[in-house]
């Protein structure tokens, strides 16, 4: 199998970014079942949980429930409605229309890699939020870049 290269982590943000545009899409053209049916299906194939644990670090997340190792609290994150993770309203509800990333730096070992750098998301009003993110891949069975390693934060703002 050949390793990981600049395009393949070009490759995978674009693929999450159309992800979560079209879960945005379908929440708001035919609700959250649609919503729940994506982001559920996007999770298998983006991210690594069949793998082992993934090391996901929401951008809107606090207290007990900051880190989320488990598909079911990625799920949560991404489209809410879970009894068990009260805080999430649905990053991925949020009527995101584009997202875009922009690279800080990678470090490429063979079937390993490592992002990071910022992604802004605008939604429907043209409002546009930007977030740090590092996020972390390991090449499946397939050959296919999987998530292992999602940290998304705020950008500081010094007062």
């Amino acid at each position: 199998m050949r390793p990981i290269n600049e395009q393949d982590l070009d490759s995978a943000r674009r693929f999450w970014g159309d992800a979560l545009v079209g879960i945005s899409s379908a929440f708001d053209n035919e609700g959250i079942e649609a919503a729940i049916k994506l982001a559920s299906e996007t999770l298998d194939v983006a991210y690594g949980y069949d793998l082992g644990p993934v090391l996901f670090k929401p951008t809107m997340a606090s207290g007990e429930q900051t880190f989320r190792p488990t598909r079911e609290g990625a799920l949560s994150y991404f489209v809410g409605h879970n009894e068990k993770f009260p805080q999430d309203r649905g990053f991925g509800l949020k009527s995101w229309r584009q997202v875009e990333s922009t690279s800080g730096n990678s470090f490429v070992d063979g079937e390993i890699a490592l992002w990071m750098g910022n992604v802004s998301f605008t939604d429907k009003n043209g409002v546009v939020t930007k977030v740090d993110k590092s996020w972390g891949y390991k090449k499946d069975e397939l050959g296919r870049l999987r998530i292992i390693l999602h940290h998304s934060s705020l950008p500081y703002i010094s007062h």
